[in-house]
């Protein structure tokens, strides 16, 4: 865990989070900041900074957290969403501990924006 990241402090209960879904590996809850009528956060209990740093070991919590994706869109009733990892600053990530966006309940266009 790292000692000061948000992501750990969350998933131990330290800070509050308006949690959708929780197991022992992989926890869901809703993003402070929406981009989206659903914006749900997909973080693993084991602390990884970035989507570079995932080893071949960590395959299976990847898709831990695909499925737990899956179970909190089936739950919240949407049909169409959008899953994002962000990989470093310059791609929008802000709280360095992997982490998965499931977005919903909105048309998304492309490219992103």
């Amino acid at each position: 865990m790292g000692e000061e990241c948000l992501f750990c402090k969350i998933f131990a209960g330290e800070i509050p989070a308006n949690v959708v879904y929780k197991d022992d590996t992989v926890m869901a809850f809703r993003d402070v900041r929406p981009q989206a009528p659903n914006h749900i956060l997909v973080i693993p209990k084991k602390h990884i900074g970035m989507v570079s740093g995932v080893d071949e070991e960590d395959v299976h919590l990847l898709g831990r957290m695909i499925i737990a994706a899956k179970k909190v869109a089936e739950k919240l009733g949407m049909k169409s969403y959008r899953l994002v990892m962000n990989c470093g600053g310059d791609a929008g990530q802000e709280v360095f501990h992997i982490h998965l966006h499931l977005l919903g309940g909105r048309k998304f266009s492309w490219p992103p924006g």
